[in-house]
């Protein structure tokens, strides 16, 4: 009996030890999960990390993965809210792996695999709000953005942790393209902003942003000097269009409802940049809100937009 127990507990111990990966000064360590999906599978890491807070990391791969293919990376921001709506929050879920399955079985889009990276909920406004903004943003809205914050901004933190950490696992973990053309980023509402962020701050990472419902706002109430903070900040450090896309939508209906004004004032940003309708475009989606069951209803827009798979077969 006692041997019986010796051999479990050496069993689950070498499992254990096989599956931990340690990169730099991150710790990644594969666990089991509860995820119910509907296409392709879903690997758990829990990841201890030098930038950030420690946390989960979700990777989907598609239904067909194979190690001899290699495949672009979509990394997404709010993590738990991607695959499956039991134990969210708010019951809602962006069906991601409904949507990039079905994408990617009808030749639609090119084989890629989704990352996602979970928020860690009291700190989400520290790490997603786009830190070198803050300098553009006049008083008193600038305190009024920081009140809602715990600690220091942790923006650039989180990307670091994103582009020296993640990354470096998940290219060396998984049979994917590592260049910039193949990886992308993606969120809505702040991870709309985060994801925006890092294609300004690492456009040497990162192809495409698709960013939904972005929160150009910040807070929780209409105003106009955080937008514009935001805005002057892109007018800096809004990378070339030649080789980078971006996608942005809102709604008209919840928060959505105080975006359509400063949208059209990034887009005049973007414009000026010279981005065409080649590597940018703005939808808006009339009487849509800001929750899950709508990003999830239109998710395929800027999957298509920026993923599009070139060498479809007729």
């Amino acid at each position: 009996m006692q041997k019986n127990i010796y051999n479990f507990f050496l069993c689950h111990f070498l499992i254990l030890l096989e599956c931990h990966v340690v990169l730099g000064q991150a710790h990644y360590v594969e666990i089991a999960h509860s995820l119910n999906v509907s296409s392709g599978t879903v690997k758990r890491f829990y990841v201890e990390s030098e930038w950030v807070e420690n946390r989960n990391v979700d990777v989907w791969l598609p239904e067909s993965f194979s190690s001899d293919k290699q495949y672009a990376v979509c990394y997404m921001h709010d993590g738990q809210n991607l695959f499956d709506a039991g134990g969210v929050w708010n019951s809602k879920e962006w069906q991601v792996d409904e949507t990039v399955g079905k994408l990617m079985a009808q030749q639609e889009i090119e084989d890629v695999i989704v990352v996602g990276i979970w928020n860690n909920g009291r700190k989400r406004y520290t790490e997603y709000f786009p830190q070198k903004a803050i300098e553009y943003i006049e008083e008193p809205f600038r305190n009024q953005l920081l009140a809602l914050f715990l600690e220091c901004p942790l923006a650039d933190r989180y990307l670091q942790f994103i582009v020296t950490e993640l990354k470096p696992f998940i290219d060396h973990t998984f049979p994917t393209f590592p260049e910039q053309g193949k990886t992308f980023i993606s969120g809505s509402s702040l991870g709309a902003l985060i994801s925006l962020y890092a294609l300004c701050e690492y456009p040497q990472v990162f192809y495409g942003a698709a960013c939904l419902s972005t929160h150009w706002i910040g807070t929780f109430d209409y105003n106009e000097e955080i937008p514009a903070g935001i805005c002057a900040y892109l007018e800096q450090s809004l990378p070339s269009p030649e080789n980078h896309a971006i996608y942005f939508d809102y709604g008209t209906v919840g928060l959505d409802a105080n975006y359509p004004e400063f949208q059209k004032n990034i887009d005049t940003v973007v414009k000026q940049k010279s981005y065409d309708d080649t590597s940018w475009t703005t939808i808006e989606f009339p009487g849509e809100d800001h929750n899950e069951k709508y990003w999830a209803n239109r998710f395929h827009i800027p999957l298509i937009f920026l993923l599009e798979n070139k060498l479809k077969q007729p």
